[in-house]
Protein backbone atom coordinates (compact mmCIF):
# COMPACT_ATOMS: atom_id res chain seq x y z
CA UNK A 1 0.00 0.00 0.00
CA UNK A 2 1.13 3.58 -0.50
CA UNK A 3 -0.08 7.19 -0.38
CA UNK A 4 -0.48 9.74 -2.68
CA UNK A 5 1.28 13.07 -1.13
CA UNK A 6 -0.18 16.43 -1.50
CA UNK A 7 1.12 16.83 -5.29
CA UNK A 8 -0.57 13.50 -6.20
CA UNK A 9 2.61 11.50 -6.25
CA UNK A 10 3.27 8.09 -5.47
CA UNK A 11 6.67 5.96 -4.73
CA UNK A 12 6.83 3.07 -6.63
CA UNK A 13 8.05 0.23 -4.33
CA UNK A 14 11.72 -1.14 -5.13
CA UNK A 15 10.87 -4.68 -5.66
CA UNK A 16 8.47 -3.26 -8.62
CA UNK A 17 11.25 -0.77 -9.91
CA UNK A 18 13.49 -3.58 -9.59
CA UNK A 19 11.17 -6.24 -11.31
CA UNK A 20 10.31 -3.67 -13.94
CA UNK A 21 14.11 -2.49 -14.09
CA UNK A 22 13.06 1.20 -13.89
CA UNK A 23 15.72 3.81 -13.15
CA UNK A 24 15.53 7.61 -12.57
CA UNK A 25 14.39 9.10 -15.83
CA UNK A 26 12.74 5.66 -17.04
CA UNK A 27 9.19 5.72 -19.43
CA UNK A 28 6.47 4.55 -18.10
CA UNK A 29 2.66 4.55 -18.77
CA UNK A 30 -0.25 4.00 -17.34
CA UNK A 31 -3.30 1.69 -18.80
CA UNK A 32 -6.71 1.38 -17.67
CA UNK A 33 -7.94 -2.54 -17.91
CA UNK A 34 -12.08 -2.62 -18.40
CA UNK A 35 -12.08 -4.13 -15.02
CA UNK A 36 -11.27 -0.70 -13.36
CA UNK A 37 -7.69 -1.82 -12.64
CA UNK A 38 -4.62 0.31 -13.51
CA UNK A 39 -1.41 -1.01 -14.88
CA UNK A 40 2.12 0.39 -14.73
CA UNK A 41 3.89 -0.46 -18.17
CA UNK A 42 7.41 -0.12 -18.45
CA UNK A 43 8.53 1.88 -21.63
CA UNK A 44 11.35 -0.97 -22.71
CA UNK A 45 11.79 -4.49 -21.95
CA UNK A 46 12.28 -5.57 -18.25
CA UNK A 47 15.79 -6.37 -17.54
CA UNK A 48 17.20 -10.35 -18.09
CA UNK A 49 17.84 -12.38 -14.93
CA UNK A 50 21.02 -12.90 -14.56
CA UNK A 51 20.61 -16.69 -15.09
CA UNK A 52 19.19 -16.20 -18.32
CA UNK A 53 22.12 -13.75 -19.14
CA UNK A 54 24.30 -16.68 -18.44
CA UNK A 55 22.21 -19.45 -20.39
CA UNK A 56 24.60 -21.11 -22.93
CA UNK A 57 27.57 -19.19 -22.16
CA UNK A 58 30.03 -21.28 -19.94
CA UNK A 59 32.28 -23.44 -21.52
CA UNK A 60 35.05 -26.19 -20.32
CA UNK A 61 38.05 -23.59 -20.57
CA UNK A 62 36.10 -21.60 -17.38
CA UNK A 63 37.49 -21.91 -14.00
CA UNK A 64 35.32 -21.78 -10.61
CA UNK A 65 36.14 -18.01 -10.57
CA UNK A 66 35.58 -17.07 -14.24
CA UNK A 67 32.26 -18.31 -13.67
CA UNK A 68 31.76 -16.60 -10.50
CA UNK A 69 32.53 -13.50 -12.14
CA UNK A 70 30.46 -13.99 -15.46
CA UNK A 71 27.44 -14.37 -12.23
CA UNK A 72 28.33 -11.46 -10.76
CA UNK A 73 27.99 -9.00 -14.05
CA UNK A 74 31.92 -9.02 -14.32
CA UNK A 75 34.27 -9.58 -17.30
CA UNK A 76 36.22 -12.75 -16.96
CA UNK A 77 39.86 -12.41 -16.23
Amino acid sequence: MTRLTAKCQVTIPKRVRDRLGLKPGSDVAFEAAVDGRIYLVAEHEPPKSVFATLRGSAKLALSTDEIMALSRGEEPG
